[in-house]
C-alpha cells in the first residue's frame, strides 16, 4: 500500500502520543491495586493448584482441576504480570517487586535475557527484516523476503513443536543468536555482558524450572509423584501453547507487513508508529479474554505504547482505530479463530517454494 507523506504522518503522531498522555494520566493507584490483586490470584491459583492436584488420589476430577488452576497461574505469570512487568509498565509504583528491574517470571527462559532482545530489538524493528528476530524465532520462513530451504517444507511441524515448548524457545533464542552452542560465533558481539555470563544464566534458570516441576514438587509428595510430575508437565504445555497461539495472532497474520533495513533509515515517529500498526494484529474478546493474554489481544497498542500499563489496551485501542480510520491506514483486528486460520495459512504458504518472488 501506498505510504501516506510526512507531513500527514506528523499530525498522525500527533494524534496517537496524545492518546499515550491521555492515558498515562489516568494511570494511578487503581493500577497498582490491579497488579497486586491479580499477583494474589495468581499465587493463589498457583497454592490452590498443587494441593488439588495431590488429592488427584482421591478422585481424577481433582486432579483435572488441580492441573487447570496450575495453568492458569502460569498463564497470569507468563503473560499479564510477568511479560507487562518486565516492560516496565509499573516501574513507577516503586515497588521493590513490582518492577521491570527485579521480577522474574515462571518460564525457563532468563528474564534478563529476554529484556535485552525483545524489549529493544523487537520494539525497536518490529518487523525488519535481519533486525527483529522475533520474526520466525529463527526457525519458520514466513515472508518470501527470507530465502527457502527444503527444511521449510516441514515448518509447520516445527510450529506444532515449538508452540508446545515455547518457554524453551524464549529461554534459547538469545543464545542461539549468539552461536553459543552450534553454528558460526559471530567475531562482534553487541552483548552488554559476557558470553559466559550468557550461557550461565540460561543454564542457572533453566535448571532452577526443571527442579522445581519436575523434581521439588513431585519429590515432595512422593506417593502421588508421578501424578505432580504429570500434572506441572500438561500445566506447561497448556501454557506455552496459549502463549504462542496469542503472540503468533499478534504478529504473523495474513496481513502483516515486513520491510526492509533501507526503510526504516531516518525514521521519524510518524513513521515509526505506521510501522508498528502494520506489524499488529488485535483479538477481539471479552474483559477475561484480555487478561488471559496479557492484553496481547491489543498487539496493535502494546507495539505503540509498550510502557502503558496493559489493562488501559481496550480503551485505547478504539481511539487507535478511528485515528487508523481518519488517515485511511489499515487497522488489523478479528477474532481468535479468524486470525489464527490465517496464521497457519501463512505458515503453510510460506513453506513452499512456490512462494518466492518472481
Amino acid at each position: 500500500m501506498q505510504k501516506p507523506d510526512t507531513r500527514t504522518l506528523d499530525q498522525f503522531a500527533e494524534e496517537l502520543d496524545q492518546i499515550r498522555s491521555d492515558a498515562m494520566s489516568e494511570v494511578g493507584e487503581k493500577d497498582a491495586r490491579y497488579i497486586r490483586r491479580l499477583i494474589g490470584i495468581q499465587r493463589s491459583s498457583e497454592i490452590i493448584g498443587r494441593i488439588v492436584m495431590v488429592l488427584g488420589f482421591i478422585s481424577p476430577a481433582l486432579w483435572v482441576i488441580g492441573v487447570g488452576l496450575l495453568a492458569l497461574a502460569k498463564i497470569l505469570d507468563n503473560m499479564e504480570i510477568g511479560h507487562n512487568v518486565m516492560h516496565g509498565q509499573y516501574d513507577w509504583m516503586n515497588d521493590p517487586n513490582i518492577n521491570s528491574r527485579n521480577f522474574e517470571w515462571d518460564i525457563a527462559g532468563d528474564g534478563g535475557s529476554w529484556k535485552r532482545y525483545h524489549n529493544h530489538e523487537h520494539h525497536t524493528y518490529t518487523n525488519v527484516i535481519g533486525k527483529d528476530r522475533d520474526f520466525g524465532y529463527g526457525t519458520l520462513r514466513l515472508s518470501d523476503d527470507l530465502p527457502w530451504k527444503p527444511k521449510n517444507r516441514f515448518q509447520f511441524l516445527h510450529y506444532l513443536g515449538l508452540s508446545a515448548l515455547f518457554e524453551w524457545g524464549v529461554a534459547y533464542h538469545e543464545v542461539a543468536a549468539e552461536r553459543i552452542f552450534m553454528g558460526k560465533r559471530r567475531e562482534v558481539s553487541s552483548l552488554p555482558i559476557s558470553r559466559k555470563a550468557l550461557k550461565d544464566a540460561f543454564f542457572k534458570k533453566a535448571g532452577r524450572q526443571i527442579f522445581k516441576d519436575y523434581i521439588f514438587f513431585p519429590l515432595l509428595c512422593w506417593p502421588v509423584a508421578l501424578q505432580v510430575l504429570t500434572g506441572n508437565f500438561i500445566a506447561n504445555i497448556i501454557r506455552n501453547l496459549w502463549t504462542s497461539t496469542i503472540i503468533f495472532c499478534g504478529h504473523f497474520t495474513e496481513d502483516i507487513h515486513t520491510f526492509q533495513p533501507a526503510e526504516i533509515e531516518n525514521e521519524t515517529q510518524g513513521e515509526w508508529y505506521y510501522r508498528q500498526i502494520l506489524g499488529s494484529s488485535n483479538l477481539e474478546g471479552k474483559k477475561l479474554f484480555h487478561i488471559l493474554t496479557g492484553h496481547l489481544s491489543c498487539q496493535t497498542e502494546h507495539h505503540l505504547y509498550p510502557d502503558v500499563p496493559a489493562p488501559h489496551y481496550p480503551d485505547m485501542s478504539i481511539k487507535v482505530q478511528a485515528v487508523c480510520h481518519k488517515y485511511g491506514i489499515p487497522y488489523n483486528t478479528g477474532s481468535l479463530s479468524k486470525q489464527y486460520i490465517t496464521v497457519v495459512q501463512r505458515i503453510l504458504k510460506y513453506s513452499s517454494p512456490k512462494s518466492i518472488k518472481a
